[in-house]
């Protein structure tokens, strides 16, 4: 008899008709999903868009969590403060032709790929197992040999590949999954974490840029004794402009940390769970270049800094999710 993650399973004993069919005597429904599904086909095709955006694209994936849609909210209220800040209060007065426009057109472009890249991280399925796919039937196309083991969630009852975590958010068992990140109100696993990669990237460079001008500007603006500086009064100016050095440099730090973690995690090909349960997995690790191919796609091109382009995923291992 094995025991494997709350199920009880024993070899069928006519061995030399099916050596591998494993038959399950405890049976459980799955739980609620956390998610929902929504089919964007017909919107698309009746826009005449379906053939801009991919097919595996129009399938929206949307967390029903009350707390990471208030971190969604939070985070593009945000991005719409620093928009309005940079805009109409430090570029909008300023009479220089071309750093108005040079930092307008740089500024909007970067916030414009962060409001991207956070729309994909938190829309696209990050890698889900089918739930309930731990059938008998299933189990036999899997061409199990005598002594193998299958890996089931005692949730999602479905058959877990390697490497997969059940998120108690989104009540899946995600492939390859770092963590749950409530500012995308979704996991970051196997599919989306290029997104979450380039949404941090963008949200550390518009940080940046927003401090810089934040900061100049208020330096010019005292040279100048506050003449011409701003459509609002001085204290107004002042106050916008020290919360947007606080939120810059804040979310700076957190997205620049938390975007050396991602590559880090990618390079050494090990998952943020993994490292925090440090599990010694029995995958054969890949090497630093490969492992950035597998997130980003291959091969090389600038489509890895785009949010808009779905990558052309390269695996190294046999993998058996959907069965």
């Amino acid at each position: 008899m094995l025991v494997n993650q709350g199920y009880v399973i024993e070899k069928h004993h006519d061995k030399e008709k099916d050596p591998g069919l494993i038959q399950q005597q405890k049976i459980k429904r799955p739980v609620e999903d956390g998610v929902v599904m929504y089919d964007c086909s017909p919107c698309l095709r009746r826009f005449r868009l379906h053939r801009l955006i991919p097919k595996e694209s129009s399938r929206v994936w949307f967390v029903k969590d009350i707390c990471g849609v208030i971190c969604v909210i939070l985070t593009w209220m945000l991005i719409l403060y620093a928009e309005y800040v940079v805009m109409f209060i430090m570029l909008m007065p300023n009479v220089n032709f071309g750093y108005k426009w040079g930092n307008a057109i740089l500024f909007n472009f970067l916030a414009f790929m962060a409001g991207a890249s956070h729309s994909r991280a938190m829309l696209s399925d990050p890698g889900a197992v089918p739930k309930g796919n731990a059938t008998k039937e299933n189990i036999m196309k899997l061409g199990l040999k005598e002594g193998q083991v299958v890996f089931k969630c005692p949730k999602c009852i479905s058959i877990k590949p390697d490497r997969a975590h059940h998120c108690s958010v989104c009540q899946r068992c995600i492939r390859k999954m770092d963590h749950h990140c409530p500012w995308v109100n979704n996991c970051v696993g196997e599919t989306n974490q290029k997104y979450f990669v380039l949404f941090t990237l963008y949200i550390c460079l518009i940080s940046i840029h927003a401090v810089y001008m934040a900061i100049q500007h208020f330096i010019l603006c005292i040279g100048k004794d506050w003449k011409g500086c701003s459509g609002v009064s001085p204290p107004a100016t002042t106050i916008f402009l020290i919360f947007l050095v606080f939120e810059g440099l804040l979310f700076g730090i957190f997205t620049a940390i938390m975007f050396g973690s991602q590559l880090s995690a990618i390079c050494s090909d090990e998952t943020g769970i993994e490292q925090l349960k440090k599990e010694q997995g029995a995958w054969e690790r890949k090497s630093y270049w490969f492992s950035i191919k597998s997130v980003f796609g291959h091969p090389f091109s600038w489509r890895w800094f785009s949010p808009f382009s779905t990558p052309n995923y390269v695996y190294f291992e046999s993998r058996e999710y959907c069965v």
